[in-house]
């Protein structure tokens, strides 16, 4: 019998446990790949579109300051100055071990000038502002910051924009004028600014490490940032985005946050509600110095000599006034 223009008599055939095995492979494969995502996903602590659910309100996300939802993203700052604006999640994370993909966008008008950043929180406080790129000080938890503005007069490492993180047990500052780096635990340099693709930041924390990715070269594949051993952090903490601007702006927006739960080993799986978020390193800080005094500008320097310039002209007037009548009495004394 022929089927299709072969014999049947002469098509290779194989055993059906071949075909079960090499399906059986391809579901193990698959299910391997997919498991850290889609099946651990939590809708609760995630924001992506559509944001709106009824009126203005997003699902599971408070937002404060100057934050506005649009359709194509959540504006945490326009590029205008002197701005703050936050939002945060309000169900406290339960999972010990998780991964959080933030897809983010900066950019604005300025090409040489321009800041100052934004922040994402793992933090015991929500929705209290302050000068940590918007939010509070001597908080609690953990800041993976965002800075795009180099207020550190010193000898830099590295150049901006930077991401660094900070953990905290609410006894430690955030330094603006160092750029933070006596308090950060790690940092990379990032070029995230102004691009014309999706920029996106990963933050995975699993078994006490702290793992940071980025993708920010649009090649949909994860470049680590740094990973750091020893972070210890609670559960029952909110995640959160906040940024700001003073003298220098720029858009900060946030199109995508997406959390996922990693399943965590028995030695984990204890009550770390009470536990103080600490971490076992810290970089070392670099000195701070002073401004330096600027100097006169072009401008002031031509009318610094202008203004020396009229004054030799009026001394030269008056002494030529003055030995002018000198000379007229000495003529009125002679007759």
């Amino acid at each position: 019998m022929q089927m299709f223009g072969i014999d049947s008599r002469k098509a290779t055939t194989f055993p059906a446990y071949v075909v079960s095995g090499l399906l059986l492979l391809l579901f193990v494969r698959h299910s391997s790949q997919q498991s850290d995502y889609n099946d651990y996903m939590k809708r609760e602590h995630s924001l992506f579109k559509p944001y709106q659910g009824s009126g203005m309100t997003i699902p599971y996300w408070d937002f404060i300051g100057t934050t506005f939802v649009t359709n194509s993203y959540v504006r945490l700052t326009p590029d205008l100055q002197s701005k703050n604006g936050a939002i945060w999640n309000h169900v406290p994370c339960t999972s010990i071990n998780w991964e959080l993909q933030v897809n983010f966008k900066v950019h604005g008008k300025g090409k040489d000038l321009y800041g100052d950043g934004f922040a994402l929180w793992y933090s015991r406080d929500r929705l209290q502002t302050g000068p940590v790129f918007g939010s509070k000080d001597n908080f609690m938890g953990l800041a993976i910051i965002l800075d795009t503005y180099s207020n550190h007069n010193g000898p830099h490492n590295h150049q901006h924009p930077y991401i660094s993180a900070m953990v905290n047990n609410g006894s430690l500052s955030y330094d603006h004028d160092r750029d933070g780096t006596h308090t950060q635990i790690a940092g990379c340099e990032a070029k995230f600014r102004n691009v014309e693709f999706d920029t996106q930041i990963n933050i995975r924390y699993e078994n006490d490490v702290l793992t940071v990715f980025t993708d920010l070269e649009n090649k949909a594949t994860w470049k680590e940032c740094f990973r750091v051993e020893g972070v210890k952090l609670p559960t029952g903490y909110y995640f959160g985005a906040s940024a700001t601007t003073g003298d220098l702006s720029d858009n900060h927006d946030i199109i995508s946050i997406k959390f996922f739960e990693l399943e965590a080993p028995s030695l984990l799986a204890e009550d770390r509600r009470q536990i103080v978020p600490s971490a076992a390193t810290f970089e070392a800080p670099r000195e701070h110095k002073d401004d330096p005094k600027p100097g006169m500008s072009n401008v002031k320097i031509f009318f610094l000599i202008l203004l020396s310039m009229l004054i030799v002209v009026v001394l030269v007037v008056i002494g030529i006034m003055f030995y002018q009548k000198h000379q007229e009495n000495a003529r009125k004394r002679f007759y």
